[in-house]
């Protein structure tokens, strides 16, 4: 049997492989081909024949054909849908033939809901933050005890180190193992703890008796502020002053660069942090949402409001408060009627405590400012008149650092007087021979320091300089230098990086760049006697080079510009008439000019000095000190010597010294190329031709000679040939100018052509991560550059690649965010459209054929009531009432019968048809009478879109044709059509036409635009087709590496063709995909029915076919495309068939003018004419690729397995490198003692847990109460029973002791005695953490789960007084009433307050290390942590267990697999992981004991958690559930498989490779 070509036989479908003489070999893989019995192989081709006959009997005659495929990509942010046809070429003709789907699949990168959530709507996060900003936490930790040992080692050699402390350290300043000593205590294993620092201590009590005699107890660590404040005048003990130099090591204060203080956020209200006390407190008698409202006086005499249930008894206390202060418009103050500030005040809860830290830092900074008091001096004094005032976060919160070192300045500087060690120079020496014996450069550089410089300076607030972030600078396009490399003498190029946005230069060429694109346009007006709109009108306001200068000139002194601020420029002259103008740029959008000058501008008027003095020069200097100085005082220092250098006033320094710092972005050219640039982009006074570089000026030369050079491409003479002189060479666009620079513009400099897939890994290992600065972007575009290279390999060759970018992936973050928010708005329309033809399917509303569910009257309806909303400048109150109970969630505030009928009325009142002016009845708007109309038509323009259709009369829109609207008006105006029943309207006249289009879309521009439009200008077209955006060029360029041709130098090849969505939907639509795709999902709304016993998840189409639905209470949210992975996969088989020819039609590019073929000769080669209904009516639909295409795509989906990207890696080895000096040179070098191990996944949840051991009471004979008698809860029975213990009887003694005194102890049961037993003692743990006292502490939660008895006594105690009510016990001011009253609820005893209280859960928890104090301190696996799940079998009987992170780490260091042996000593049969799939034999199957081959699909599910010894799972194309928590559990997971089974139980693993197919047998 010999045929023109080979077929394979792989999953049951036919490919065609080459055309070639050759037999067709038929095979399951690649490996079993030798092992096919041939006889088969024919037997299985004869079934199969009858489906492909047609395709085989064209296959044989065409000769002299090549093979092509042609792969369709469909990239989201977490999907890569492929797909790779077959198409066949005449080589003489050229003419290409699709002929059949040869692979096709999903690929599916895991990501969070809530990441992706984030991602559309444009907030980027690298998936890594938490894990980063946790290493940032630990590297702080690491470098403070770094700090401290070098500390340590400077206070041994000073001698001022306590003893039992030295000793506890190494040579190194380490603390030795399992040890951490605190200075100020001895510990002693004999004898309890002791404080060293007596007699300060007796000191600071002295101090407090005499200034506070309430105080009940002091600590000891307030010695510790005592010291500090006394350290400033006199002498404190050596060991008391390594005390206070190892506490400033641990709180030294936060050093903030200029480029941290952001600037703050516009909002309606301002806040600040105070503590004063209560004068005055007055009830205005007003009530606010059930609160009544008081007035607040202070000391200070600020009055606010305040909001409360009860007065509060706060006079004549000092109170901690949030003031919150209302802005206007422009940021001002907002003050009542009274003149009075519109002030409120409110107690900040626990959580504000954490939340609001920067109030409290300003107020503590502005407190230790006006009181003069140093950190130390301030805390102490705060404490000896409020002992109770909490210290830490509500005292003292971050502040700068500078009030910490100004301290320790004062207190080294007093101390040097006392202490010689501090002056001794041979002991400084010895100090910094012991920090660096081997950096002799730095040993010379703070040799002249003193002790204390040597502690302030080089140890407790040394900061290394900030690491050069340079290497994310974008490389410029155009410009690079050239070296030499000193050691090779090899000659070496490397790009220059571009420059910063905020330079002076990239402001210059920004802004002119801004004034070459801009157009003016005339809204509305009149040419050659026609209405017309956009008129462009920029040479009439600009009309010489003089004019353009000026221009400039008035920007260069502006910070940003908007539409109406520039058409107010008094050179225009515009005044009032302001609003009939435009510029061609986004109207409401905010365009920078030369920001950095104004700002300069700004602050150098501020100084004083004339604006003359800045000259070009001095700005770029003074720039250049301001954008790369960040350190505070060194931007002091800079600015006093530039002062100091160009006679500037005293003034000049402390004015810039308050200017914020210029943003760290980037431009898309170097200096270099923008000096380069912007001679030719200059225009008028601007312009001089000797700033051209001497290559520019003779390129130019030799373009305008015509002499020949070969430099100059003639694609760059071309573009030029208008510029016939020199003088010409000005107010160039960017594009033109670098064309004349560089002989490019969006031409890559060096052309790639990947030769073999091993190509493109040598591009992904050169790859730098990270250099998108867009992770999600970064992660698909690597993950896609993989699958085609798998893809590759698997097909041979890839011919033509064909792409689709969903709008997320290639969008900026804003833009994103826009389109999240109109995506929504739109649904809850669609919502509400549905609802309404539901209402008016009620026949009371007398509205003809009202089909509900139908696509086009929903697009119908939703044109009618946007026409009319948006016509309507106010919509009546009781209208906006009804529209808005649309929106209810609940069906009893959705609207009545009665609103719906009046919403009617209002709508037939005021829609009209634009062609004619006649109203359009409601009642009639969904019988054919009324047709959609496009304004533009689709057979010469395609747009879709709700802009471009209008809805008209019947007979108009078959009038109509192919005209433009206006082109209709024009030929056809006061023409009388027929409607038939003896109706008959009028066209408009064209006067007519173009009032009625004024008046009702002037609310929508572009709709107007498209209404008066009697061409298509090209430049609709080409702005539609334009796609500059960097991720879209970026994807398009690596793409065309794989497919340019010879001599191609354009980034993008044209064998990269790219479809967008619209190109897509279209050709589903016509080609019949979805109800393929219907025919697919439909089993899981079948189910839906079986399970919710009913029908309305199915119903029925046109043509009797059952086909899925959603009842439309659940449609919110739901998208039938979205349910399943395999549509990506479905939208990659139909881009991949769109060839250039219906590209172009769709996208409009061949309803230009210049098009090579034109939209009608394409519609006839694309097209059908299809009669859509009885009436006469036809459409013209794109013809399917080839005649069995919709079987074809339903089997290939059908067989598809689903592959996702696995994300196991739980550990990995590290190197840290360093860098060190080798001959005077700096080498980067890698550690290699030590093993580093980097984990790449939470281990544990934050909170930290301590072990508790709680007493319970249980019942014990008399027997067990008499080992431990202590623990009887009797008093007097353990009283008795120790008495008779110590008299010497036994237990028989005892028990005959009770029974001869039953009358004494008759109430006493020997067998069951109550006794204490702790928790400890039992196999139940429970573990306890610090929880901020709130609303949620109920009696149940207080009894249940607070651990220390005695303040749950008291917060039940005070609940009770509150009527039970958490809300307003422990509410801000029930808690402080708490406090105030606590001796009382104490039983007269005295109680600390009460903020936080320690509850606790009994859980299995695990310690988090297992030295020094980490084995105390417990935590819980974070959530998601359960990554394996082991799978145990012993006589065909299988165990499980999940395996916990911990355990899975130190197995993995050790080199072992993941899961252990289980209690009998089995390894694992095998181990699951989420996103593992796995295969669930038939019954059939398992008894058989063989797995049939091609296995079934249907029954793949992918593992997605697990816990305990549950696995749960879904099935592999399971994208989302139809009904959220119900299709397959509240857990939207499964146990057991579809058919029933417990699928851990059976299911056997299956292993898969990036594009879906199997890689290891599968066997039971």
């Amino acid at each position: 049997m010999s045929l023109n070509f080979l077929l394979y036989f792989e999953r049951t479908e036919w490919r065609v492989i080459e055309t070639m003489e050759c037999k067709i070999i038929p095979f399951w893989t690649a490996e079993e081909r030798d092992r096919t019995d041939t006889d088969k192989a024919e037997a299985l081709l004869s079934q199969a024949m009858e489906g492909f006959h047609k395709k085989l009997v064209v296959l044989r005659k065409l000769k002299n054909t090549t093979m092509k495929h042609i792969l369709g990509l469909d990239l989201g942010t977490n999907s890569i849908g492929w797909a790779v046809i077959n198409a066949i070429k005449e080589e003489n003709t050229q003419k290409e033939q699709l002929i059949g789907i040869n692979t096709a699949g999903s690929r599916i990168i895991p990501m969070d809901a809530a990441q992706l959530g984030d991602f559309n709507k444009g907030n980027t996060v690298s998936q890594t933050a938490n894990r980063t900003q946790f290493r940032g936490v630990r590297r702080l930790y690491e470098r403070k005890k770094l700090r401290r040992e070098r500390l340590h080692r400077i206070l041994q050699l000073l001698g001022f180190l306590p003893k039992h402390y030295a000793s506890q350290l190494d040579r190194y300043g380490k603390f030795i193992a399992n040890s951490e000593p605190k200075l100020a205590w001895t510990t002693n294993t004999h004898e309890p703890s002791y404080f060293i620092f007596q007699s300060s201590f007796q000191e600071m009590l002295n101090d407090f008796l005499q200034n506070n005699n309430q105080v009940k107890k002091v600590p000891y660590d307030w010695t510790l502020f005592y010291l500090r404040k006394k350290a400033l005048t006199q002498k404190i003990e050596k060991e008391e002053l390594a005390w206070i130099l190892l506490n400033f090591n641990q709180k030294r204060g936060y050093y903030q660069l200029r480029e941290e203080e952001t600037e703050k956020a516009s909002s309606k209200t301002r806040q600040y942090f105070d503590s004063q006390i209560v004068t005055d407190i007055t009830d205005t008698g007003q009530i606010y949402k059930g609160l009544k409202i008081f007035t607040i006086t202070l000391e200070n005499g600020e009055k606010g409001k305040f909001f409360s249930k009860n007065m509060p008894d706060w006079k004549g206390q000092k109170k901690d408060i949030i003031a919150i202060i209302d802005l206007d418009k422009n940021g001002n103050d907002k003050y009542d009627e009274n003149g009075e500030l519109s002030r409120r005040f409110k107690i900040p809860t626990e959580q504000e405590w954490e939340e609001q830290w920067e109030l409290i830092k300003t107020k503590t900074q502005k407190d230790l400012d006006t009181s003069h008091k140093t950190v130390g001096a301030y805390i102490y004094d705060t404490l000896l008149q409020t002992p109770s005032q909490k210290i830490r976060g509500k005292l003292i919160r971050t502040i700068e650092r500078k009030y910490y070192k100004d301290e320790l300045n004062q207190i080294l500087k007093k101390q040097e007087e006392f202490h010689p060690e501090l002056r001794d120079s041979n002991l400084l020496e010895a100090c910094i021979e012991e920090l660096y014996p081997n950096n002799e450069a730095h040993r010379n550089a703070i040799a002249k320091y003193s002790i204390s410089q040597l502690l302030i300076e080089d140890i407790l607030f040394y900061q290394r300089p900030l690491k050069s972030k340079k290497s994310l600078i974008s490389n410029c396009p155009y410009e690079e230098y050239t070296y030499t490399n000193k050691e090779t003498g090899e000659i070496c190029t490397s790009s220059l990086k571009c420059i910063a946005k905020s330079h002076p230069l990239f402001q210059e060429f920004r802004l002119w760049q801004f004034i070459s694109n801009l157009r003016i346009y005339q809204k509305e007006g009149t040419i050659n006697g026609k209405f017309t709109t956009d008129i462009d009108v920029t040479n009439q306001f600009l009309k010489t080079e003089d004019d353009y200068a000026n221009l400039f000139d008035w920007l260069n002194q502006k910070k940003e510009i908007r539409q109406d601020t520039f058409l107010k420029k008094p050179a225009f002259g515009l005044k009032k008439n302001i609003a009939n103008y435009r510029w061609n740029y986004v109207e409401d959008k905010t365009y920078p000019c030369n920001e950095t000058h104004y700002k300069i501008l700004s602050y150098w008027e501020k100084a004083g000095i004339e604006q003359s003095a800045l000259t070009s020069e001095i700005e770029e200097k003074l720039w250049h000190i301001l954008y790369s100085i960040s350190d505070k005082n060194e931007l002091r220092k800079a600015l006093q010597h530039f002062a100091d250098k160009n006679y500037l006033s005293d003034k000049f320094a402390d004015t810039f010294q308050q200017i914020p710092p210029f943003e760290k972005d980037y431009g898309s050219y170097s200096a270099k190329a923008i000096k380069k640039l912007l001679p030719l982009m200059r225009i008028g006074r601007y312009w001089k031709a000797e700033n051209f570089d001497s290559t520019t000026l003779d390129r130019i030369e030799k373009i305008l000679t015509g002499e020949f050079e070969e430099n100059i491409k003639n694609r760059t003479r071309e573009k030029t040939i208008h510029l016939d002189n020199l003088y010409s060479f000005q107010g160039l666009p960017t594009w033109l100018a670098c064309y004349i620079v560089y002989n490019r513009h969006s031409e890559i400099k060096d052309v790639t052509k990947w030769q073999q897939p091993s190509d493109i890994d040598a591009f992904l290992n050169a790859f730098k991560q990270h250099s998108l600065h867009n992770p999600i972007v970064e992660q698909i575009i690597m993950e896609t550059l993989r699958t085609v290279r798998d893809i590759w390999k698997q097909t041979g060759h890839i011919d033509e690649i064909h792409v689709e970018l969903g709008r997320e992936m290639k969008n900026p973050a804003e833009k994103r965010r826009k389109l999240t928010q109109q995506i929504q708005e739109n649904e809850n329309t669609n919502l509400r459209i549905k609802a309404l033809l539901t209402e008016f399917a009620n026949p009371e509303f007398g509205i003809e054929n009202v089909r509900p569910h139908s696509p086009s009257q929903q697009d119908l309806l939703r044109i009618y009531e946007e026409e009319v909303l948006n016509e309507t400048k106010d919509i009546p109150e009781d209208i906006a009432v009804i529209l808005k109970k649309f929106n209810e969630i609940d069906t009893k505030k959705r609207p009545s019968t009665s609103d719906v009928l009046r919403y009617k009325c209002w709508l037939e009142q005021k829609y009209r048809s634009p062609y004619t002016g006649a109203m359009i009845p409601l009642g009639k708007l969904f019988t054919p009478a009324y047709e959609i109309e496009h304004v533009i038509p689709q057979s010469r323009y395609f747009d879709d879109s709700f802009t471009n259709k209008v809805i008209c009369e019947a007979e108009v829109n078959k009038l109509k044709g192919n005209m433009l609207g206006y082109e209709f008006i024009k030929n056809n105006q006061e023409r009388i059509v027929e409607l038939g029943f003896g109706q008959n309207v009028k066209i408009q006249t064209v006067e007519a036409y173009e009032l009625f289009v004024k008046e009702h879309y002037s609310y929508n521009r572009t709709k107007m635009q498209k209404l008066l439009m009697e061409d298509i200008p090209d430049q609709f077209i080409e702005r539609q087709l334009n796609d500059s955006r960097y991720i879209s060029k970026l994807i398009k360029s690596l793409l065309s590496n794989i497919v340019r041709d010879e001599g191609e130098e354009e980034a993008t090849s044209k064998n990269v063709i790219v479809c967008t969505g619209s190109i897509t939907d279209r050709l589903k639509k016509d080609w019949g995909i979805n109800d393929v795709w219907n025919k697919l999902i439909l089993p899981r709304f079948i189910r839906l029915n079986e399970i919710t016993e009913s029908n309305r998840f199915t119903t029925t189409n046109a043509c009797n076919k059952t086909i899925p639905a959603m009842p439309l209470d659940l449609q919110k949210g739901f998208n039938k495309k979205r349910i399943d992975h395999r549509h990506h996969a479905m939208d990659a088989i139909v881009i991949a068939c769109a060839n250039r020819n219906i590209v172009n039609y769709l996208n409009n590019e061949s309803a230009s003018k210049n098009a090579k073929i034109s939209r009608q000769d394409l519609r006839q080669i694309l097209c059908k004419k299809t009669k859509t209904d009885n009436l006469g009516n036809y459409q013209w639909l794109i013809d399917k690729p080839w005649d069995t295409f919709t079987q074809d795509m339903y089997s290939i989906l059908s067989n598809i397995i689903v592959s996702f990207k696995q994300n196991l890696r739980i550990i990995n080895k590290t190197t840290n490198h360093y860098i060190h000096y080798e001959n005077g040179k700096k080498v980067n070098c890698s550690q290699k003692q030590s093993d580093s191990w980097a984990i790449r996944k939470p281990m544990h949840k934050e909170t930290v847990y301590g072990e508790i051991n709680l007493r319970r009471t249980t019942t014990a004979t008399l027997k067990a109460a008499l080992e431990n008698p202590q623990r009887i809860i009797e008093k007097d029975l353990k009283k008795k029973i120790k008495e008779l213990l110590t008299q010497g009887l036994n237990e028989k003694q005892i028990k005959k002791y009770f029974e001869d005194n039953k009358d004494i102890w008759q109430e006493i049961n020997l067998k069951k005695i109550p006794v204490y037993y702790f928790t400890k003692e039992t196999a139940n743990r429970f573990f306890a953490c610090r929880e901020s006292i709130n609303t949620t502490f109920n009696k149940k939660k207080i009894e249940e789960k607070v651990a220390d008895t005695g303040i749950q006594q008291i917060l039940l105690r005070h609940l009770e007084q509150n009527g039970n009510n958490p809300e307003q016990a422990f509410s801000p001011e029930g808690i402080e009433q708490m406090n105030k009253n606590i001796m009382s609820l104490n039983n007269g005893k005295f109680h600390q307050p009460i903020y936080k209280v320690r509850t606790y859960e009994q859980a299995d928890k695990f310690a988090v290390g297992q030295t020094g104090n980490k084995s105390t301190k417990f935590v819980e696996a974070a959530k998601g942590t359960n990554l394996f799940f082991a799978i145990y079998e012993t006589a065909h009987k299988r165990s499980f267990a999940s395996i916990p992170l911990n355990v899975v780490i130190e197995r993995l260091k050790k080199g072992l697999s993941p899961a252990p042996e289980n209690e009998k000593g089995n390894l694992p049969k095998f181990i699951l992981s989420p996103n593992d799939l796995v295969y669930v034999p038939t019954k059939e199957e398992i008894e058989n004991g063989h797995i049939n081959q091609p296995i079934q699909k249907d029954r793949i599910y992918k593992m997605v958690s697990c816990t305990g010894n549950q696995c749960f799972f879904i099935k592999s194309n399971v994208a989302n559930t139809i009904i959220d928590k119900y299709e397959f559990s509240p857990l939207n997971k499964m146990e057991r498989a579809i058919t029933g089974e417990m699928i851990k139980e059976t299911c056997i693993p299956i292993q898969t490779d990036r594009l879906g197919n199997i890689i290891t047998p599968i066997s039971l």
